[in-house]
């Protein structure tokens, strides 16, 4: 990896001369000759059931604890509640250890799940190699997963963000082309499994298949969740009025190591980062809940040891698409000023299906009676990505507000996935990656400067294209 830094930079030099005269955004030309966005028949070998009386399915992990030595296994049985047991070891089909969880299952409307199991496995050592298996007798399966790395300023570490995943062809596209990229931990911005998109026991059965679509990675890597409108489900002609119901029986979240009073906010360190996990359709105002406990959250950042703070959420507060134009508004006025106090690095967010990243802006000094009424450069904001393209089946979101706004960078609607690759506590590579056809294709591409160690950037002029991109960053004019 270490021979890929001067390439990237000495691309970015060639581009830097072209790129510093450049002020306005883009918006991308390209059409997508897309293939229908309706979900895989439950039929397909995408859904695939495990062989053998009761084997568990639908497994997936994510980090168990504040600081990565913790993971949260989790898998259900169709059958019968079977064992609780996980074990593992440092060598495969060698297990040392064992952890015992706990099971529950739960009804919606006509649909009754099978037993959801969750076990927690921590005291781990960093940067390790561990190999789990669960179940009983020929039905057992066995998976591995790695730890990461110690907190460490300068730990370099992989993430790939996905959103609005779905199970459609196209998702299954992003899913395949994320597993080839190589990144360690998905950062999901919600919108999982679509499966309100149907009714009565479908639902039940379509956040199955989901589980069982997305196994292939999120059994063998952790995957941070937040969610969506579509994880609310209140149905009340269905009689079933409890908000994120079904998500919250299948997907635990380590929310008490940091404090939250509630699954659905969170926030954990990873090797060099620091992720705050907000949620979009829970009460955020001041004095709620999530507000204080946002609050307290962002006095607990230490960026000497993990320099890179990420926040992602469902509803991007900056958008420039006619799809859930404005939505996250009233959020940016509760948490924006925090995100540029604290110099968040980069904001991911989904909801609207295509793909929009800006430049460093705020709007903190708009109020009704008075103050700047746009969002203006500001050296000390996050840049805000929208990545809410994995390939649900409602389709892509084409119509972006015209003229292009100028916090806006680059826009493109299209299905894909992102990587976000920290090399150590002063610089990223950032990756958007579109599915072309079933191909990856890297489309937009920059060198992020870590807001707390690059100095140098108190030093230089700001300009709203201080984000260089390095690769590909000419394609985005291809027809």
């Amino acid at each position: 990896m270490g021979s890929m830094i001067p390439r990237f930079l000495l691309i970015g030099c060639v581009l830097f001369s072209f790129l510093d005269n450049v002020y306005a955004g883009l918006t991308s030309n390209f059409i997508r000759s897309e293939w229908p966005s309706v979900d895989i028949p439950l039929d397909n070998e995408a859904f695939a059931i495990p062989s053998g009386y009761n084997a568990p399915e639908q497994v997936h992990i994510t980090q168990g604890d504040y600081d990565g030595k913790g993971v949260i296994i989790m898998w259900v049985t169709p059958v019968e509640p079977g064992s609780n047991q996980v074990r593992y070891g440092t060598s495969e089909k060698k297990y040392d250890f064992t952890a015992e969880g706990t099971v529950k299952n739960y009804t919606f409307y006509n649909y009754t799940s099978g037993y959801m199991h969750e076990c927690l496995v921590n005291d781990l050592e960093y940067d390790t190699k561990y190999f789990y298996e669960i179940g009983e007798g020929d039905s057992a399966r066995s998976f591995w997963f790695q730890t990461p790395p110690k907190i460490d300023p300068n730990a370099s570490y992989k993430f790939g963000i996905i959103g609005d995943l779905g199970q459609t062809y196209n998702s299954l596209s992003t899913l395949d082309h994320y597993i080839k990229s190589g990144a360690q931990t998905v950062l999901h911005v919600g919108d999982l499994s679509y499966a309100d998109r149907y009714k009565y026991h479908d639902m039940g059965v379509r956040w199955d298949s989901y589980g069982r679509f997305v196994e292939k990675s999120a059994a063998y890597q952790p995957w941070l969740w937040t969610v969506g409108n579509h994880e609310i489900e209140y149905m009340p002609y269905m009689e079933e009025v409890v908000p994120f119901k079904q998500y919250l029986y299948r997907y635990t979240t380590p929310y008490a190591a940091s404090g939250s009073s509630n699954p659905l906010w969170y926030a954990v360190r990873r090797a060099s980062a620091h992720i705050i996990v907000l949620s979009s359709y829970s009460p955020f105002v001041k004095y709620t809940p999530q507000w204080e406990w946002l609050q307290a959250e962002f006095k607990k950042v230490d960026r000497k040891k993990t320099p890179w703070l990420i926040v992602i959420m469902h509803a991007p507060i900056y958008n420039s698409n006619s799809a859930h134009y404005m939505e996250g508004e009233s959020m940016r006025v509760a948490f924006e000023s925090w995100f540029v106090q604290y110099k968040v690095d980069v904001v991911f967010a989904g909801h609207v299906h295509a793909y929009e990243r800006s430049y460093r802006i705020s709007n903190i000094h708009y109020n009704v009676t008075g103050g700047a009424m746009y969002p203006v450069p500001d050296k000390s904001a996050p840049v805000y990505i929208t990545v809410g393209d994995g390939g649900n089946q409602e389709g892509l979101a084409s119509r972006f507000n015209d003229p292009q706004p100028e916090y806006s960078a680059f826009r493109e609607a299209s299905y894909g996935h992102s990587t976000l690759e920290i090399m150590n506590k002063t610089h990223a590579f950032y990756h958007w990656n579109r599915n072309d056809d079933g191909k990856k294709v890297a489309t937009d591409s920059f060198v992020l400067h870590n807001q707390y160690w690059n100095k140098s950037l108190r030093r230089r002029k700001l300009k709203k294209n201080y984000l260089h991109p390095v690769v590909q960053t000419l394609e985005v004019n291809r027809v």
